[in-house]
């Protein structure tokens, strides 16, 4: 044996075969992952576990519960915000008139009956109509103050349902995305795959946090908006029974005469 061929160098490979042959397998790699499922939401829903589809299904129910309240809120609020007006228009001219009594029944009619304006004026327009002393506005006043809590809470109706979703829509799209992302590392353990192995599980977790935030913030928006109607009526209510209490001690004052409600 020569001494050339004792001590020849191997083949020189050069760098940017190497980095061709380790983009190729990565590319074949990715293929693989794409074919076994992809990132659409149909193919996220069709791989998903049973909790996965458990937390979503819970999320969508939340949310559908929450537009419902909306609704339902909107309708009830408008509606009885345009009766209290046209009734509050319908009182003041007959008592302005002297027609106590034509008062009471206009604010006992059922074309109000979703008004609070009116609700409050029949609850103290029978105590001071029956009695017209200073007996009769203490009636009155305690009569008033349980028909605003009345209707308050007949405002706040479905208002937990909206403080529920907001409060725990990203607790449950949590728990979703924990639980995906503990299979998605106990299939890479089992299989003894790479990263890219699970990435699509991955992303399937982090979909029930994402949704669950979403839910959470729509919940919240409709909590904080229907809240600030029911303090400006808590508000009017307020003001209708101070200037409702002023009239009928006029009105005592006067000898039961009936005077303007403004």
């Amino acid at each position: 044996m020569t001494p050339t061929a004792r001590y020849a160098a191997p083949p020189f490979q050069p760098r940017e075969e190497t980095m061709w042959i380790g983009l190729l397998t990565s590319i074949a790699q990715a293929e693989e992952v794409a074919e076994g499922g992809g990132f659409t939401l149909t193919d996220m829903w069709g791989h998903a576990g049973w909790i996965a589809r458990g937390v979503i299904i819970t999320l969508v129910f939340m949310w559908l519960g929450a537009i419902w309240v909306g609704i339902e809120r909107a309708i009830a609020f408008n509606r009885a915000r345009t009766q209290s007006i046209v009734a509050a228009g319908q009182a003041a001219k007959l008592l302005q008139a002297g027609d106590v009594g034509g008062a009471l029944k206009a604010a006992s009619s059922e074309q109000f009956k979703a008004s609070y304006l009116a609700s409050i004026l029949k609850a103290g327009l029978r105590e001071v109509d029956t009695n017209r002393t200073a007996a009769g506005i203490h009636y009155a006043h305690r009569s008033i103050d349980k028909v605003t809590v009345e209707e308050l809470a007949k405002l706040r109706r479905g208002m937990t349902i909206l403080a529920t979703t907001g409060s725990t829509a990203p607790f449950v799209g949590l728990f979703g995305t924990t639980v995906g992302v503990i299979n998605a590392f106990q299939g890479m353990s089992s299989g003894g795959s790479g990263l890219a192995s699970i990435s699509a599980g991955i992303s399937e977790a982090l979909v029930t946090t994402a949704f669950g935030i979403f839910v959470a913030v729509f919940g919240v928006w409709l909590f904080n908006y229907f809240n600030h109607r029911i303090e400006k009526v808590t508000e009017e209510l307020s003001s209708a029974q101070a200037d409702f209490l002023d009239w009928a001690e006029k009105l005592v004052q006067s000898g039961g005469k009936a005077g303007s409600l403004e």
